[in-house]
């Protein structure tokens, strides 16, 4: 007989798991789940933020496809983390949350931190519990997992008080309900078994796709955790010459962004005869799906995991629950049953390039502008090229802020999962930081940082976290000296009022030098003022060894092709 801690029995049930890594910042809450978590090999990262810890462990879900998980002191530890909670949720992003609590006998008597963080996290979680005997934490850990994952993945919150991960007691004393030992871990207690297609409506989706003249394909976020059978989607796709629009956590998944069908998705919607979505959340950021963004004759097919989204603001004609790799499989065979042939390459993907016209030429306008100061489309681009080219091919960007990660956005491609990083419909600046973190634990390669001077400002100490972990990233900021996206929006909707009067809370201080902000830590920070510094500029941050920044000058009047369409307004 031993005596183990309810922290030490966690910290077994991660490591079942497979959690390499946990994200936090330290507290004497928690201590003991943490020397847990050290001694079972996991690696705990501790930065200086709990947000930006709960951001990593959010990115380092998308990256692996597996929870990732962030352990928070109690109080303040807990509530710090809400905006990165809601996040998570939101985008549908597996985050598991443990948080600490005061001892349980001094529950009401004004202890240290004692605040009631269950029902907070509650609301900003699929799924929240209190641990309240330290012998069932394993127990509970399995559970976190499981409702982690369930239907649509998402955030989900254990509490464990400091005497449920401290106080010892026998680890051969059998537990209630269970009737086993401690150590005896949970087994078999969830499935990774992704469903597929009911037969007849994968048919029936068969035989509009065979018959459709302009068939469509829009990939969804969702579509990220049912990935299995993903390979068939490029087939599927090549073998209609459809059209590919693919969401921010599906993207280099499916289909490379750099195929020719991935790349003249955008606008086609409009005018496509069958549309099917697959893992799609119908929300603000794709017109809930209604014309004329999607052509209101057209056959709606939609697909996910999950029934609540089916239907979701726009009827579907066929709703399918299924994975999105199964069901993208499912299809595929059974079209080449109906059409053996593919489709030759012709009228309906010359006419979705023709409708990216127009805006391509905004866009290219921007990315090969040389004025001075940098257009920020130019900026962006040249931090593509470096991206493309041999020296940047392995690195992931993470983009932040408004504007910045817009732009960034919209150039850049990936090839894999989390290549391109980017916040979810919340909207949440910010995030980059955390992000990069996480990405990087997820993915092991280097990062490009890529933000916004506003969003860059949040969290800019996580830099002493990159450096402590040795992070090879570098920070490129696209300095406006604004809230860019806001500035450019009142300017852009209040033209006449603006003139008058000006914007309203918007202005930053004027070129502010984050550059020297890396000798702090023995890094490099180069400010640039001309666009094709820019390059030199990061491969000179990496030479370095160390995180760095570039402080990219950018001008103050350059729109988005969103904003200078004037979507924040229509988008709320």
């Amino acid at each position: 007989m031993g005596k183990i801690n309810g922290g030490y029995l966690a910290a077994k049930a991660l490591k079942q798991e497979g959690v390499e890594v946990v994200f936090t910042l330290v507290g004497g809450h928690i201590t003991q789940l943490l020397y847990g978590c050290r001694d079972e090999g996991i690696k705990v990262v501790d930065c200086r933020h709990e947000c930006a810890a709960a951001y990593a462990a959010d990115a380092y879900a998308r990256a692996t496809g597996k929870p990732g998980v962030v352990i928070t002191t109690a109080g303040p530890g807990i509530t710090d983390t809400v905006t990165a909670m809601i996040e998570a949720k939101m985008l549908g992003s597996p985050v598991i949350h443990i948080g600490g609590a005061g001892m349980q006998p001094f529950v009401d008597t004004g202890a240290l931190q004692c605040i009631n963080s269950l029902e907070v996290m509650a609301t900003c979680t699929k799924w929240a519990r209190r641990v309240g005997a330290g012998n069932r934490t394993a127990e509970y850990i399995a559970m976190a997992f499981r409702y982690a994952l369930a239907g649509t993945p998402g955030p989900v919150y254990l509490e464990m008080p400091a005497d449920v991960l401290a106080v010892p007691f026998d680890d051969d004393a059998e537990t209630l309900p269970r009737k086993k030992k401690p150590l005896d871990l949970p087994a078999n207690y969830r499935t990774d078994a992704v469903p597929f297609g009911d037969p007849a409506l994968i048919d029936a989706v068969a035989d509009a796709l065979a018959n459709a003249k302009k068939p469509a394909f829009f990939i969804g976020d969702h579509a990220r955790w049912s990935a299995q059978y993903g390979e068939c989607f490029t087939k599927l796709a090549e073998h209609l010459q459809a059209p590919v629009m693919v969401c921010n956590l599906a993207r280099g998944i499916f289909i490379d962004d750099h195929h020719p069908l991935a790349s003249i998705g955008g606008r086609c919607l409009c005018e496509a005869d069958v549309i099917v979505e697959i893992g799609m959340n119908n929300n603000y950021l794709v017109r809930r799906g209604w014309a004329p963004f999607f052509n209101a004759d057209a056959t709606l097919v939609q697909i996910d995991t999950d029934k609540n989204f089916i239907g979701f603001n726009t009827r579907a004609d066929i709703g399918i629950v299924a994975g999105a790799g199964a069901a993208m499989k499912q299809l595929y065979e059974a079209l080449l049953k109906r059409m053996p042939n593919p489709v030759p390459n012709g009228g309906w993907t010359a006419r979705a390039k023709e409708l990216n016209k127009e805006y391509d030429a905004t866009v290219n306008a921007a990315a090969n502008s040389d004025a001075i100061p940098i257009n920020p489309g130019r900026c962006a681009m040249e931090v593509v090229k470096f991206l493309e080219s041999d020296k940047g091919k392995d690195f992931s960007i993470i983009c932040d802020g408004g504007e910045a990660s817009l732009w960034s956005g919209l150039f850049a491609k990936a090839s894999r999962a989390s290549q391109v990083v980017t916040f979810g419909p919340l909207g949440t600046i910010g995030t980059g930081a955390g992000f990069s973190l996480g990405t990087y634990f997820g993915t092991g390669k280097p990062v490009i940082y890529y933000s916004g001077d506003g969003s860059f400002g949040f969290y800019p100490m996580e830099f002493d976290t990159f450096a402590k972990n040795n992070v090879p990233l570098v920070a490129v900021i696209s300095n406006d000296s604004a809230w860019g996206v806001i500035k450019l929006s009142e300017e852009y909707g209040n033209k006449d009022y603006v003139a008058k009067n000006g914007t309203v809370a918007c202005e930053l201080e004027m070129n502010r030098r984050y550059d020297l902000l890396p000798a702090m830590w023995g890094g490099v920070g180069v400010l640039v003022e001309k666009p094709e510094d820019i390059i030199p500029a990061i491969e000179k941050v990496i030479a370095s060894g160390k995180p760095g920044i570039v402080n990219v000058v950018v001008d103050r009047v350059t729109l988005s092709p969103m904003t200078a369409g004037g979507s924040l307004s229509t988008l709320m």
